[in-house]
This record gives C-alpha cells, structure tokens and sequence, in this order.
C-alpha cells in the first residue's frame, strides 16, 4: 500500500482540485481530497471540511492543507469573507487536533497574502471592486510608495479621494484580519504543529497593499526564527503541487539536484507579469519549497529546469509573437541541442515555458513538436503566471525522478500541451473575440457543458493536428468543460493511447 496524502485544496477549480490527483496517480501515492468543495464565492463548508479531515488524517502519512479553504471556505471567498478573527483562531484548533490524534503525520500547510489587483472587476473581488478596484489598488500603491520615499505617479490625498470611505474601509478591514491570519497560522509552524509552512503571494507587484502585508508578515518569520521552516514567495495555484513534491523527497529522504537553465543572464532578473520579485529567486525559492536543491554546475544536476523567459519585459501570451529584443534574441535551437545533450547525459529535462504570461510559447511549441521532442521531455508547463508555471514542472519533475514516464504521466504532459499551449496560448483569445456574437462575454458563457465547451473541444482537435502532429496519434479524445463559466480556465481530459 503507498503513502496516504490528505489534500485540502485551495479551491474547487481543476488546477487545485485535480492536476495533484491527475499527475501523482502512481500506485505508490495515494491521494486523498474531499468529494466537494465551495463553487467560485460560495465557501465550501466548515463542518464537511473539518469531518473531512479528522477522518481522513487518522491514519494517514501526509496531509497538504489550504489553511485558505479552512480558515475562509476558499481562495475567493478568503476575499469577500464577513468572519471575525476570534472565528478564524479557533478554526486553527483543527491542526493541532490532527497532531494530537495522529503524531507522526508530517503536515505542510500553506496561507496567501491577500492579493489587491490593478484592475476594475468583481470577478473574484467584493462587488464593489467592479467599479473602484483600480483605485483601490492605486492607493495601497501610493501609499506605500509615500512611506519608502519612491514618487508615485498619483499623490495619497488625491488617491485617497477616489475611493469612498466607507468601501475602503470594509476593503482594509478585511485586509487587516487575513494579516493577522497570516501571522497567526506561523504561530502554527513555531509551535510544532505544521512541518512546513509557505506563504504565497497571489498576483503580486512591488509596491501596493499586498507588499505591505509581505513586509510584515516577513518581518514576524524572522522574529520567530521561522526562515528555514516558512518560505514566501509570488505563487498560490501551484503550491499544492510544489508541496506533494516536497513530501515525497521527504518520504524517501532525498533532494534531487536541480540545475536552473535561463536563454540568458538578463533573464534571471526580470520581474514577471503578475510578480513582485527577480525570477532567479522565486526560482530558487521553488526549488526550495519543493524540496529539491538548486546546484549552479549543470554537470551536477540530475534534473535540468528549462526556462524561457525572455531578457526583457515579460508580455501577455495573447500579444505573441512578440518581437522586442528580449524575445527575439532567444536561442531556440541552442534550447533544443541543450535539451537533446542533456536527454543523452541521462538527466531529466523539464520545462517551465514562462515566456510569456498566462499561456505556453507556440513558437517553442512548434520547434519541439518539428524535432518530435514533446514527450522526450520529462516535464512541461506554461500556463497563467510564471509562478504556476514553474511550481507545475518541478512537480513532474519530482515524479519522473521518482516514478518515470508513467502513461498517466503522458497524459497529463500532452493535456498540458493542450490546454497551456493550444487554449491559453491561442484558442482563448480567438473564441473570446466571437463571443458578442452569441450574447456571451469573457466573464459569462452561460453554461459549463454547452456551446463554448464544444467550439473550444474542436478548436483543440484543430490545434492539435496543426501544431502538436508528433503527437496527435496518441489522443484519441478531447474533452472541455468551463468550470466556473467564463473563458480563464478549462477543465480539459484527454484519452490518451493509440489506436
């Protein structure tokens, strides 16, 4: 029998729900998550989850946790949420009652700052974001530009009047109580009930309301004492995946050797869309998390990481091909041969296609479905920021080292492939443009198994026999739902295996 992990997802939503389940379905991990969870701003239950979680962790070797969807309902409604703190601390009391009824369980938990977004949308935001959220998030800038003596292009004052009073107020009182949540939960990791701990930061920049709260809650892991046991860094989606990762080199005692390859130096410090921090150390700060170590001696490494950022401004995938210098003076057939002499050294080959934001590279694409090396890599993702992407493809990594090139395994390769490269990339975009036509918009496209599923399903078989044809005799079908009914994600299954 393998080893039991306990998942506590983030949220319902296919990354956080099913990519754990769908990657590490290896007979020797056995994955175990609840059978529903909330829908988008409706929380998930408290009562289900934590019935839940004490039957499940009773005999169980691991368990992965969401303090998000514990402490809120969900990554959404940690947003919107009307609780008071004395709730969410004695929400907490469901950790230490897991340690007390099962000892030897090793616990990896994981809290998001709460992100502040630099755009107007009630999406995923308080209803009033809809109309004021870019000004909202232009005050937490300036004043936090104000208090370092950095020029902001707006003033306080003036930032401060374009917000009403009484919507700040509810926006930086709920801000105020996830901080302290956030401080809280490291109260877990220093008293010994929580292993390992990471506090990502959800769509991040440099400066705003969610840097602040970074400053501080940075500032109380190093009064704990907590630096080598709570990590913090620009991520959120991925982490669930980074920390069965980590629990698995913790299970068989190992650090797989990563070597970090960039297309340049210049590529290491650029700041992703979507991020407040260098890439080479977020990179660095992912191999971490996921319990490998980072080695600057390509000989040394059993795993290479392919990075394809470019050496300047990171774009939007939907703007590619872009043709900024940053972009064009990328090798790519150098990042072949690399690939080629690092597959026949015997070492694992992984790539994280951050080239571009919130899609995979159909440049790189096309190179390696011509050269028939999409499977021959051990790893690939591209998909919504740098940060995901690059938390997905040391998760396949760690499996391959591990467990090889499993079927399961290819499958969920060639639905990256799909769905980061072929939907996010490209398909996103175009089936968007059409949706005026049929009364439908980004945000709403009416029905989760309906007209877009269906035109989005074909344009993937399309896509698939235009620009993955190395691979398209081992995809015998196609299937889209759109989970939370709008274009951002899909949730794609594919039927893999030749006729």
């Amino acid at each position: 029998m393998g080893k039991k992990i306990v998942l506590l997802p983030l949220d319902e939503r296919p990354c956080n729900m099913n990519f754990p389940e769908r990657l590490f379905s290896d007979g020797a991990i056995n994955i175990v998550k609840p059978e529903r969870l909330g829908e988008k701003k409706t929380p998930a239950d408290f009562d289900a989850i934590k019935d839940f979680l004490y039957r499940e962790c009773k005999e169980a070797d691991g368990l992965v946790i969401s303090l998000d969807m514990l402490l809120y309902g969900g990554l959404v409604p940690s947003r919107i949420h009307k609780h008071e703190k004395e709730e969410l601390v004695s929400r907490t009391e469901v950790i230490k009652k897991i340690r007390e009824m099962n000892p030897g369980i090793l616990i990896y938990g994981f809290n998001v700052i709460m992100r502040c977004p630099n755009y107007s949308s009630d999406d995923e935001e308080p209803d009033y974001y809809l109309f004021c959220g870019k000004e909202i998030h232009d005050l937490g800038e300036a004043i936090h530009k104000s208090r370092n003596g950095v020029k902001s292009e707006i003033s306080v004052d003036k930032a401060a009047e374009q917000v009403d009073k009484r919507i700040l107020e509810d926006y930086i009182n709920r801000r105020a109580i996830n901080r302290y949540m956030n401080v809280e939960v490291l109260n877990l990791a220093k008293e010994g009930f929580i292993d390992g701990l990471v506090i990502p930061q959800d769509d991040s920049a440099a400066y705003g309301y969610a840097a602040m709260d970074q400053e501080i809650v940075r500032e109380k892991i190093a009064e704990y004492g907590l630096t080598d046991k709570v990590l913090i860094y620009p991520g959120a989606d991925e982490v669930e995946l980074t920390l069965i990762s980590r629990m698995i080199n913790a299970f068989s005692d190992r650090r797989p050797k990563i070597y970090p390859w960039f297309f340049s130096e210049e590529a290491k410090n650029i700041v992703p869309l979507y991020e407040g921090a260098e890439l080479i150390n977020t990179v660095l700060n992912h191999i971490k998390s996921a319990g490998c170590e980072a080695v600057s001696d390509i000989d040394k490494a059993e795993i290479v990481l392919y990075l394809t950022a470019p050496s300047g401004q990171m774009r939007e995938a939907v703007s590619q091909p872009a043709g900024t210098e940053g972009y064009r003076s990328r090798d790519i057939k150098g990042l072949i041969d690399s690939i080629n002499k690092v597959k026949t050294a015997g070492k694992l080959a992984v790539m994280a296609d951050n080239a571009y934001a919130n899609g995979g590279d159909l440049e790189i694409i096309d190179s390696l479905d011509k050269n028939r090396m999409l499977l021959t890599l051990d790893g690939y993702a591209g998909w919504n920021t740098s940060a995901n992407t690059l938390g997905t493809a040391l998760a396949e990594a760690v499996f391959v080292y591990y467990y090889g090139k499993t079927d399961d395994f290819k499958n969920f390769m060639i639905e990256r492939y799909l769905e980061d490269a072929g939907y996010c990339g490209k398909i996103r975009g175009e089936v968007t443009d059409d949706l005026p036509e049929s009364g439908m918009t980004y945000f709403d496209v009416k029905d989760r198994d309906g007209v877009v599923s269906h035109i989005v399903s074909d344009r993937l078989r399309d896509y698939l026999h235009r620009h993955l044809h190395s691979i398209e005799g081992d995809v015998r079908d196609i299937c889209v739902t759109m989970p939370w009914k709008r274009m951002f994600e899909i949730d794609l299954r594919v039927q893999s295996g030749r006729l």
